[in-house]
């Protein structure tokens, strides 16, 4: 009889130096880098998972918050999932995964995202694809801005002077992140051939941005890359898409992360951004009741939506729910009428406005009235879901 899997919370002192291991291997990272990066998280938020005394793998838990629809709703990202090479085929991973799953739907956590190096083992677990990471560059001679209304001043490489501006922009963005510490950690770290700076746009009395730039030193210091910016106003975007510009005599391209729709680009005078990369995140309702109802909705729209929900890793997200929208919030009670059926991963993409009703009938995710389906277009509806942070 084959022993059963133990999941559990990472024993730092007893496991902590082959729980490195295997993320180093799986990843193929220096072991040092995987030290840190998991102690730059919190060595509480790692969990194992284990087989007759035997570490098979484990990952990292990442507790902060997401805006939807103007409102945080809580969620954890799950972050280094691996398995050791000579233990993976045998169900380890997902039964990881499941257990991860029942842990924060315990805690009442209502939703749980992550970026999938292969998407089976997470849509097995009730993931689905529900918003986007891309990358953009552009080259600075064509970028053609000269509007330099706003002061630009340095500012500390600390994450408390950016704070207050990110919590001011991101609740407009459907997807942002309440970044977890870590995130902002990395977002401050050059690499060992890059230069970090950080600017302020306005005055620091009243500010209106910020831009934190990171610049290649040695022979290849021809790219300026983007690692994080905010613009709370139309001078602060276009000031920082000049300061962009005016790089041009000695960098080439600008590369930054923005929406698959990038807003930020609308204000250049020709379309000269090219995609480099675009990743799809995905997303899991971990709590249906506690995700519906912490989010936020259209403010003028009175409505209720029947659904007819399934899922096998959480009991509790099973059977039939009513979605009351009013005033730009949601109620949600057991019962009604199961208008829409759908299972929990399909749910994820719809929560999150990635696909609408209609697009997800025709994807074989969800069955339902004309009626129904439009009823969850408008509900749902909003800016396409992103965001430029990847952990």
């Amino acid at each position: 009889m084959t022993p059963p899997f133990e999941y559990r919370p990472l024993d730092l002192a007893t496991e902590g130096a082959e729980f490195d291991r295997i993320h180093s291997q799986c990843f193929s990272s220096p072991l040092d880098v995987e030290q840190a990066y998991l102690r730059c998280i919190g060595v509480e938020h790692g969990r194992v998972i284990c087989q007759d005394g035997t570490l098979l793998g484990g990952l990292v838990l990442m507790p902060m918050g997401q805006w939807w629809g103007g409102r945080r709703v809580e969620m954890t990202g799950i972050a280094s999932v691996a398995i050791a090479p000579q233990h993976r085929g045998a169900g380890a991973a997902i039964a990881l995964m499941r257990a991860a799953l029942r842990e924060l739907h315990s805690q009442g956590v209502p939703l749980s995202m992550l970026y999938a190096a292969t998407q089976r083992l997470y849509r097995k677990a009730g993931y689905e694809q529900a918003g986007f990471n891309v990358g953009w560059e552009a080259s600075t001679n064509v970028l053609a801005m000269r509007e330099r209304s706003l002061p630009i001043y340095p500012l500390p490489q600390t994450s408390e002077t950016l704070r207050a501006i990110y919590q001011q922009h991101a609740p407009h963005n459907n997807g942002h992140l309440d970044r977890h510490s870590a995130l902002w950690t990395w977002l401050l770290k050059a690499d060992t051939d890059e230069i970090l700076s950080v600017y302020g746009l306005g005055s620091p009395a009243q500010p209106e941005g910020y831009i934190v730039i990171a610049q290649r030193t040695g022979q290849h210091n021809s790219r300026l890359r983007v690692n994080d910016w905010v613009a709370l106003t139309p001078a602060a975007l276009h000031t920082c898409w000049t300061f962009l510009a005016d790089h041009r005599s000695q960098i080439k391209t600008i590369q930054w992360k923005s929406s698959a729709v990038d807003p930020l680009t609308l204000v250049l005078p020709e379309e000269v951004a090219k995609p480099l990369f675009v990743e799809r995140w995905m997303l899991r309702i971990v709590d249906v009741k506690a995700a519906l109802e912490q989010r936020g909705y259209p403010a003028q729209l009175q409505t209720e939506l029947h659904l007819e929900l399934s899922d096998d890793v959480i009991p509790e997200n099973t059977g039939r729910f009513v979605l009351t929208v009013a005033d730009g919030r949601g109620a949600v009670s057991p019962g009604g009428s199961g208008e829409l059926k759908l299972d929990i991963g399909g749910l994820a993409p719809l929560y999150t406005g990635l696909f609408n009703a209609h697009q997800l009938q025709i994807m074989g995710l969800l069955s339902g009235s004309a009626a129904g389906r439009a009823i969850a277009t408008q509900i749902f509806a909003g800016i396409p879901p992103w965001t430029s942070d990847f952990f």
